[in-house]
């Protein structure tokens, strides 16, 4: 069966700014602009929409967002260019930041804001920053298996015993970044290897909802999804997924994997101190609070910033090291259309 196929995108590179924190940004003697600043945003709508609200209501800096998915918005700015209207770019997943990185379309961001997320919450070489993290997670029908049934790697999916046992949905960019993250850490000739057993035992699924849901519905005993996506049908009525249990792999493993959602200031941008001062927000206490308190229930990575107490800590994930710059959006997209699942 063939997958929509999503579109990717490219990076960049500018002088740095040194700001004052938002919260005394109009104190600042910098005067905002009228047209405020745009934001192409590929997060959740309603978690970009109350950042953006927060941040005006404490600075009076209006935040225009025009919402997209990851991999469009990433090949519009590459596209736009130096012309690009966008003043910031967030992102679910980081291999869309990473392809506008290698566009060299980024500005490298102050050391003060920097400094609000942990080094590996963050690439290496500074042009943007972590902004929120989801961890890569199998959801299980706990009717009909326990834990001792479930593989012991993301890579035991590939084994013949899991064939049409496991579901995914690999037309978007959250399960891109999976196999960039597998990529990355295991090598292109054993990841294409994954990626043809896939093509012979998973159940493809047009999103992670749904996926939850054909597990909760016992179309499918598993799925690989985002762990948001359990939490949140949770924290609602349950109702998609009250047969569901997550099984998180560990122990540095492929499938253990946090994909950081990424927020960088374009070079192009004619209002870079306003621009910075969002993103800045964003990634301390303000922005994290909105984490913490709000019903996205994705991971908090600011610095000492606490995530929702509905989520297992981020330090218990056993998450695998990989530099978010290399994760490679378009090396994915080719290994997936000659496995054919795209």
């Amino acid at each position: 069966m063939k997958f929509a196929i999503t579109a990717l995108a490219g990076a960049a590179l500018l002088a740095g700014l040194a700001i004052a924190p938002a919260a005394s940004f109009a104190q600042s003697g910098i005067k905002p602009s009228a047209d405020g600043i745009v934001v192409y945003n590929a997060q959740h709508q309603s978690l970009a929409k109350e950042w953006a609200d927060a941040f005006t209501t404490e600075t009076g800096i209006k935040v225009t967002l025009r919402n997209g998915g990851d991999t469009q918005l990433g090949n519009q700015i590459v596209q736009e260019g130096a012309a690009s209207p966008a003043d910031v770019f967030l992102t679910e997943n980081s291999p869309a930041m990473a392809l506008v990185e290698k566009a060299k379309l980024f500005a490298p961001l102050p050391e003060d804001v920097l400094a609000e997320v942990p080094a590996q919450y963050r690439p290496a070489n500074g042009t943007w920053i972590g902004i929120a993290a989801r961890a890569t997670v199998l959801a299980y029908d706990k009717t009909k298996l326990k834990e001792a049934d479930l593989p012991k790697s993301l890579l035991d999916l590939a084994l013949p015993a899991w064939k049409g046992r496991w579901g995914a949905a690999p037309g978007g960019a959250d399960f891109h970044a999976i196999v960039a993250a597998l990529l990355e850490l295991k090598g292109e000739k054993e990841t294409a290897a994954w990626l043809k057993a896939m093509k012979e035992n998973a159940v493809p699924f047009k999103s992670n909802s749904i996926a939850l849901k054909a597990v909760n519905d016992g179309q499918v005993p598993t799925a690989i999804i985002y762990h948001y996506y359990f939490v949140g049908d949770q924290a609602k009525t349950g109702e998609n997924s009250r047969n569901v249990a997550l099984h998180y792999f560990k122990n540095g493993d492929p499938g253990a994997f946090v994909s950081i959602s990424g927020g960088g200031v374009l070079a192009s941008s004619k209002h870079k101190e306003e621009a910075v001062a969002f993103l800045k927000w964003i990634a301390g206490k303000g922005g994290q609070a909105v984490l913490r308190t709000g019903t996205s229930y994705e991971y908090a990575v600011g610095v000492g910033a606490p995530s929702n107490d509905r989520l297992v800590p981020l330090t218990e994930l056993g998450a695998p090291k990989v530099e978010p710059s290399a994760l490679d959006s378009k090396k994915v997209m080719e290994l997936m259309l000659a496995a054919g699942i795209l």
